[in-house]
């Protein structure tokens, strides 16, 4: 069935599933993930799956899960509170320098970025002597980080106060962009970093363990819960509630810190606009839908109640929105947060070159290597038609196209 917003899809046994994935592809995989997920019988009213749907570990990035009474670790996943944060400049394409490498090594000398796999090496993506504003922000964090390492002391062990204002792998970034008034931004990607991925793991094997009598039951171990009212349920929720401001904290301290070095290469005095906010896209809270409170879970999604502002980036080298939320009702009030892969990582190095990176990136000054090709723009969904898709959700404010990109 299909309507002019989304497509209804019916799960045997379970709550329906509303996508709005018009004119984009849904692999067979994410649809049979999200069956499984519409099966479980806390969840409110129906799933909302976003045009960026793919497969992902533990639940499907992309979709949007309301329940009532029981939440689901494995759904929010390990990359807790991951999301963007965007700024506009008073700056216009011309005060920029007519060679951009300098900007790029300027960024990438004060924001640690990627990660050095030997054990018995120094971490290049974890500071080594942290800058006075890591350690402003981490004494608004370590309070409540205290009370979760007395109840789970392994937390303890994990990259913290190393890793704020750090950036990571993979799909992070940070960007300056220009948008259609040739207006320059700045904009990155990243989230609650090394100990996220800890309270994550931490939470997800709990889960399993608590549900090890009835885990055969369940459609995939991965939709292993807590129940409202256990002691993990509260736990989690506190733990993730503090993972979430962890992020966000972790981008505030990466976009200062860019800033100051666009002001070292740009001779010209500059103001800056937040006009989208620091917004997560993989995380859980408690909201209000059709008159109830639920606990929502966005995993790969962004909340876009009426006339909130975020943010929605293209691939490496393609472009990037800035929206204004609709506040669509049967999405709970969601929209995508970016184009979604049409592959994985590893199908993306054996299909693509470094040349096709360098073709396709030929406007950016970015990173040319065999090491980000897995980020390179064929990798992912058209980022028009993804757009295209949520017109229900979503207006467009800006249009933004990267010039410079970081990348871990």
């Amino acid at each position: 069935m299909e309507t002019e917003q989304f497509q209804l899809v019916s799960a045997p046994g379970g709550a329906p599933i509303k996508m709005w994935t018009c004119g984009v592809p849904v692999d067979a995989k994410a649809q049979e993930q999200l069956l499984n997920t519409a099966k479980m019988p806390f969840i409110f009213k129906h799933l909302a799956v976003m045009p960026d749907v793919h497969l992902g570990k533990g639940s499907t990035i992309g979709s949007v899960i309301p329940t009532k009474g029981a939440i689901i670790p494995a759904a929010v996943g390990v990359d807790i509170g991951c999301g963007m944060i965007a700024v506009r400049t008073s700056l216009t394409a011309g005060d920029l320098p007519d060679h951009l490498s300098g900007l790029r090594s300027a960024i990438e000398s004060v924001v640690p970025h990627g990660r050095t796999n030997m054990r018995s090496r120094r971490d290049k993506g974890a500071w080594h002597t942290p800058p006075e504003i890591v350690d402003a922000h981490w004494s608004v964090l370590a309070p409540r980080f205290k009370q979760l390492t007395d109840k789970y002391p392994q937390l303890q062990k994990t990259n913290h106060y190393l890793h704020l204002g750090t950036l990571g792998t993979g799909n992070h970034f940070i960007e300056v962009c220009l948008d259609e008034q040739q207006q320059v931004w700045v904009m990155l990607h990243s989230g609650s970093r090394g100990v996220g991925n800890a309270i994550g793991n931490l939470f997800i094997t709990l889960a399993q363990k608590d549900m090890q009598q009835h885990i055969a039951n369940l459609p995939d171990c991965n939709l292993a819960y807590f129940r409202e009212g256990s002691r993990h349920y509260d736990d989690y929720i506190e733990a993730v509630e503090w993972a979430q401001d962890f992020a966000r904290h972790n981008r505030e301290v990466m976009m200062s810190r860019v800033l100051a070095a666009l002001s070292l290469i740009v001779a010209k005095p500059f103001t800056t606009h937040q006009e989208a906010v620091n917004c997560h896209h993989n995380y859980v809270q408690k909201e209000t839908h059709f008159g109830e409170e639920v606990l929502i879970t966005r995993k790969g999604a962004v909340s876009a109640q009426k006339g909130q502002m975020g943010i929605i980036p293209g691939s490496m080298g393609a472009k990037s929105f800035i929206v204004r939320g609709l506040g669509n009702a049967e999405s709970f009030c969601s929209c995508s947060h970016g184009a979604g892969r049409t592959m994985s990582r590893t199908a993306a190095k054996k299909q693509f070159t470094v040349a096709d990176q360098i073709r396709s990136t030929a406007h950016v000054e970015c990173r040319k290597d065999a090491e980000v090709i897995d980020e390179i723009p064929m990798a992912y969904k058209d980022i028009d038609a993804v757009m295209a898709a949520q017109l229900s959700l979503v207006e467009i404010v800006h249009t933004l196209r990267q010039v410079v990109c970081v990348k871990g």
